[in-house]
């Protein structure tokens, strides 16, 4: 007999139902119980992010209380750590929604104001990258490779960011922050599982392509591109040491890829160059690099390393 049903039971109801029960039938009415309970984590994160976005937590709005709007970081930590139980649940749906919701606010919350706090991020205890680990491994385990690389490259590309989540980069959240590049590479471990990856990520850079002209944009955003190269550089890096490399290959699709651009692409290409042995262009296009940002470290080595001209 269930204990849950559309209409609420009083208490006399309830006790006359449990005591229906045996003890194998009790436990499994308190199994569900408990899942059913964790399953309106959901809501409530709708709720708390919504509200966030709309300004709530700053004042000036009743739907939060001045306890809540005080209180905001330990609210953000209890929901964190109930969606992240609630992905042990036999339909996980709710909690994965959750976490995806939860953690585009805290990429959110590095730039734009939500909360009264100097850094949102590192307050609440947030560490990205872990909890994405989390995510991420759940999400295979449960549906599989394929699932997971269609499902996590579109998330590395929104997601990922060059130096961390927290907003100055210092104190014990930022350090125990790894990039998303580095939480991919612990969990590619074979060659195949690279290139399954690499796919599903050229993908995830065609679709924001496709979403721009299907928006119809006059002009597009040259920052964003650069940004984004820049963010995902070390993820790039990462392919180009683990893919078996051809000619319009994936690594020639990423170089010249227009979700990307700035100087950050242009090295992908100098070191793809170099790779086929094409020396001369490599030194030009490092050189190119240089002259936009002169004092890039990994550029110089580079840079020395193939005998380009560098500026002083």
């Amino acid at each position: 007999m269930a204990l849950v049903s559309a209409k609420r039971m009083n208490r006399e109801q309830f006790f006359r139902v449990v005591l229906e029960l045996d003890e194998d039938g009790l436990r499994k009415a308190l199994w569900n119980l408990y899942w059913r309970g964790t399953a309106n984590v959901r809501y409530e994160v709708d709720e708390f992010v919504s509200l966030a976005r709309s300004g709530a937590y700053l004042g000036g709005d009743r739907r939060v209380s001045p306890r809540e709007r005080s209180r905001w970081r330990f609210a953000f930590k209890r929901l964190v750590a109930e969606a992240q139980d609630a992905l042990r649940a036999e339909d996980a749906g709710p909690a994965v929604a959750a976490l995806e919701q939860l953690i585009d606010l805290a990429c959110e919350a590095r730039d734009y104001d939500y909360f009264r706090s100097d850094d949102p991020v590192a307050a609440a205890g947030f560490v990205v990258s872990d909890v994405v680990a989390v995510l991420w491994a759940s999400t295979w385990e449960r549906h599989g490779f394929q699932a997971f690389a269609e499902t996590a490259a579109p998330q590395l590309v929104r997601w990922e960011s060059r130096c961390g989540w927290t907003r100055y980069g210092e104190g014990s959240v930022s350090a125990k922050e790894t990039s998303l590049a580095v939480v991919l590479a612990r969990m590619l471990r074979v060659p195949d599982t690279w290139e399954g990856f690499a796919e599903q990520y050229v993908r995830a850079l065609d679709r924001l392509c496709d979403l721009g002209a299907s928006t119809r944009q006059v002009r597009r955003s040259v920052d964003a591109e650069q940004e984004r190269a820049s963010a995902l550089a070390e993820w790039h890096g990462l392919l180009l040491e683990n893919l078996v490399d051809t000619k319009g290959g994936l690594l020639d699709r990423i170089a010249v890829h227009s979700a990307l651009g700035g100087a950050e692409q242009m090295f992908l290409s100098a070191r793809l160059a170099h790779r086929h042995g094409n020396t001369g262009v490599a030194r030009d296009l490092v050189a190119r690099c240089l002259r936009k940002l002169p004092g890039h470290k990994d550029f110089r080595e580079f840079a020395a390393e193939i005998g380009a001209t560098a500026p002083a």
